[in-house]
């Protein structure tokens, strides 16, 4: 570990500042307002209804950050910004920004969490209006598409026949198996109104007719039996170690003898700190779910290994949620 002197701290305790102008940017739409034509602060203040002289300083930070371009007394957003953060963008990440701005709120929480004295505020998919939701998803989708792919691979779907998505969203993992593996067909399971988002983006990626839709909650619902293949991803984190068991003995179910699952998510070295997306992730299951957090590799195992499973291994490291870990159905 490298020493960590005055600038470093001085750092820290300001690296807030550069966020919050991005987020209320991205709260008050100007990316997607500035994107077709460079207007003068005073219209973009009109047309916001922000204040003339808080907006002005807010588009200068922004520009100052390379956020936007200022030309005398106009500003625009430039295509390589716009192309993530407009909300026309056919690759718009600005849902996700937006939920992270949620999170903000969540984490100005945290002293308090952490010394016991408030819960956390907990978000379910249920509570998004469905204009919400599908954004939301669709920013999620935009940003797995270029991992999908390296994650299939490395899972080796091999002979696997009969997939199951557990909490498959929109599709872009079954989509990325479905792919791979021409002879496979596929189970995607989710919450009923993820399941209509699901159906069209698998019909455009031209594979609906190889996918079965089941709508339910995996935590109540039985998930449906018959595949040798479970795919979980970005899961377990938000759950206690006793919801894991009960997830991993249900996936148990639903798989024939000598099935087999893997678990696409963050897995933590021994002590914790290693990867640090993962230690940070971990904060951010604190101050959004009751019990959930990021695991160790044993922590894993241990749980898989109670529901039932054998010959667990760590498939890859990984330090972006993109560890995998796959479990056999004895």
């Amino acid at each position: 570990m490298r020493s960590v002197d005055l600038q470093d701290v001085l750092d820290l305790a300001r690296g807030f500042m550069d966020c919050r102008v991005f987020l209320s940017a991205a709260e008050l739409d100007l990316f997607t307002l500035l994107t077709p034509a460079p207007l003068p602060a005073q219209e973009v203040a009109s047309r916001t209804g922000a204040d003339s002289r808080g907006l002005t300083i807010l588009l200068d930070a922004l520009s100052a950050m390379g956020l936007l371009d200022k030309r005398g007394e106009v500003y625009q957003c430039s295509p390589s910004v716009s192309r993530f953060l407009s909300a026309d963008a056919p690759d718009s990440i600005l849902p996700m920004v937006l939920h992270m701005a949620g999170l903000w709120r969540r984490w100005s929480s945290l002293t308090s969490i952490v010394r016991g004295t408030q819960v956390s505020d907990l978000v379910t998919t249920s509570s998004r209006n469905m204009d919400e939701l599908r954004a939301f998803i669709g920013a999620m989708d935009v940003i797995a598409k270029p991992l999908a792919p390296r994650i299939v691979t490395d899972v080796h779907p091999g002979s696997s026949r009969h997939l199951l998505d557990v909490g498959g969203a929109s599709g872009t993992y079954t989509i990325a198996f479905l792919q791979a593996a021409p002879e496979m067909k596929a189970t995607l399971f989710d919450r009923p109104e993820v399941i209509e988002i699901a159906r069209e983006r698998l019909g455009k990626a031209g594979v609906l007719d190889r996918v079965t839709l089941v709508s339910g909650d995996f935590y109540r619902d039985q998930l449906p039996p018959g595949h040798d293949l479970a795919f979980i991803s970005a899961i377990i984190h938000q759950n206690s170690p006793d919801q894991n068991v009960s997830l991993f003995r249900n996936v148990f179910r639903s798989l024939d003898r000598g099935g087999r699952v893997v678990i696409r998510d963050h897995v933590m070295e021994p002590d914790r700190t290693r990867p640090k997306d993962g230690a940070l992730f971990a904060v951010n299951m604190l101050v959004s779910t009751a019990g959930g957090r990021t695991y160790t590799y044993d922590e894993i195992k241990g749980c898989l290994e109670q529901a039932g499973f054998i010959k667990v291994r760590l498939l890859r490291k990984g330090e972006r949620m993109d560890a995998l870990i796959e479990a056999f159905r004895p």
